[in-house]
């Protein structure tokens, strides 16, 4: 049986002691990413939000299966944020249509989410009108009378089959009743929106409305209550890269509390919030590092303005690279290849930089190598070992 088939749907059922904790510890993580972003200057809150619409873009495509071009991502969205005039790049179709629904997820967070709206959205998303080379329904709910199937295809053997959504006659009446909920939800608050988010994600992925962009829309749906929830269209962290990061996590709760015959989702729930959680302290993390990286450039500009741009541009690698983060060491060779430098001269501005104390040298002959010092003249002592929290390492940024 699975959850839309039982006689108390669509009335979810939630232990609300046991979420407290994951809920308390979400709020707090909340908190902490409102604070230090508050301290931020606009133009560093701008590249935050930049950052931010990128990640949700490229993981929430991801997630699909797709790739989208960094660059072309990163363009687009701070044509769209206002940061820059209209990019000399391309414009990419599916990059524009990914974050046509990250942008519209948030730009109108104060108002009534009508089913158009919904329509628009999916519309947005295949603007050809097709899937691949599939020609779809588009700006309109499923209509085939086929069975809508998660499958897993299995070469010579019948697929594996997660999840059976209702049928497409019923979808109207299932999305009329979770429109209502989420309305009334953002009108007369009855339950925390981290819950009301995470509910409305998996209401939605239950119905499976559209005959694609189910996935992208439905977090969309998430990301547009956690926007009502802080009354605000910025940005500060991204849901789907979050759980891109635990994707088998991610697919794993939301069959197992779609395909269920019961209605207390409270597993799901509890998981939800603990991404929220996650994504909360990375954008921290992520802050904290931009901040770190901010003051150690300070302190090097003010005890070495006479470093040369190459020299500069090499050490800001090593920074972004941490400890190890280059296989194998810098060398003379990756040294004028990143500078553009002859070996010559590659090899005399490691000198400098040896002699200045900014780096220090191991080894001989061709088993040379040049690292970073844990700590530099004007800055604070082992900044560079801790440049990026690890936090932000183990969460990719």
């Amino acid at each position: 049986m699975r959850i839309w088939q039982t006689k108390k749907w669509p009335r979810f059922e939630v232990d609300a002691q046991a979420l407290q904790p994951a809920l308390s510890a979400a709020r707090l993580a909340q908190g902490r990413m409102l604070g230090v972003a508050s301290n931020l200057q606009l133009v560093d809150l701008a590249e935050l939000q930049l950052d931010e619409w990128s990640r949700e873009a490229i993981a929430t495509a991801q997630i699909e299966g797709e790739t989208l071009q960094v660059n072309s991502v990163r363009a687009s969205a701070a044509r769209r944020l206002g940061l820059t005039p209209a990019s000399r790049i391309p414009r990419d179709e599916r990059t524009e249509a990914t974050l046509d629904i990250v942008e519209a997820a948030l730009a109108r967070w104060n108002e009534p989410l009508a089913e158009a709206t919904l329509f628009d959205w999916h519309a947005a998303l295949f603007p050809t009108g097709r899937s691949g080379i599939t020609r779809i329904v588009t700006g309109g709910y499923r209509v085939h009378e086929d069975p809508m199937q998660i499958v897993t295809p299995r070469l010579g053997k019948p697929d594996t089959v997660h999840y059976e959504a209702p049928p497409s006659r019923d979808v109207p009446a299932h999305m009329r009743a979770l429109l209502d909920w989420f309305e009334a939800g953002r009108a007369q608050p009855g339950i925390d929106d981290i819950v009301r988010s995470a509910l409305a994600h998996l209401w939605f992925e239950t119905i499976h409305p559209f005959e694609d962009g189910n996935g992208r829309i439905g977090r969309a749906l998430s990301d547009l209550a956690l926007a009502q929830d802080l009354r605000s269209s910025q940005r500060l962290f991204s849901m789907s890269q979050q759980l891109w990061l635990d994707r088998s996590g991610y697919y794993s709760q939301l069959q197992a509390a779609s395909a269920q015959g019961d209605m207390d989702v409270t597993a799901w729930v509890h998981w939800f919030a603990g991404c929220v959680e996650k994504a909360c302290l990375s954008t921290v993390a992520h802050i904290q590092a931009a901040g770190a990286k901010s003051g150690f450039w300070a302190a090097l500009n003010a005890a070495h303005p006479e470093l040369a741009s190459s020299q500069r541009k090499v050490l800001n690698k090593l920074y972004d690279a941490g400890p190890g983060g280059f296989l194998g060491g810098m060398s003379t060779e990756k040294y004028g290849a990143i500078a553009g430098v002859s070996r010559a001269t590659a090899y005399r501005e490691l000198t400098e930089l040896v002699a200045a104390g900014l780096l220090e040298r191991t080894g001989q002959g061709k088993a040379t190598r040049y690292a970073l010092l844990g700590s530099l003249p004007g800055s604070v002592g082992g900044l560079v070992s801790g440049a990026v929290p690890a936090e932000a390492q183990t969460r990719g940024l």
